[in-house]
């Protein structure tokens, strides 16, 4: 089953509303770097990102090294070959809500 990709607008909505993520692969994902004080405080904030990803089973792609976590969402089912979706967009949010 596919899912709607966010139209070019919602696209520019979901990066004026978190400016610190990115377009990435050629604008079908976000992406965001987040930095920690250690590598403990940035496996306590992966692990309540695991949590928010499995109650929207919505999963991030991230990639951990110290104190650095880098996150890309998108949605694999978006479209005909992947691509942003309204999952991205509230699973961003999610993410930012744990920072605030």
């Amino acid at each position: 089953m596919s899912v709607p990709e966010l139209t070019a607008e919602e696209t520019a909505a979901l990066l004026a509303a978190h400016p610190a993520w990115e377009l990435a692969r050629e604008g079908k994902a976000i992406a965001r770097t987040f930095r920690f004080r250690d590598f403990s405080e940035a496996w306590g904030f992966m692990s309540r990102v695991a949590l928010l990803a499995e109650a929207q089973d919505h999963h991030p792609e991230w990639f951990n090294v110290y104190n650095r976590v880098e996150v890309t969402l998108t949605t694999h089912d978006a479209g005909e070959t992947g691509g942003l979706s309204a999952r991205d967009a509230r699973m961003a949010a999610a993410i930012e809500a744990l920072l605030a």
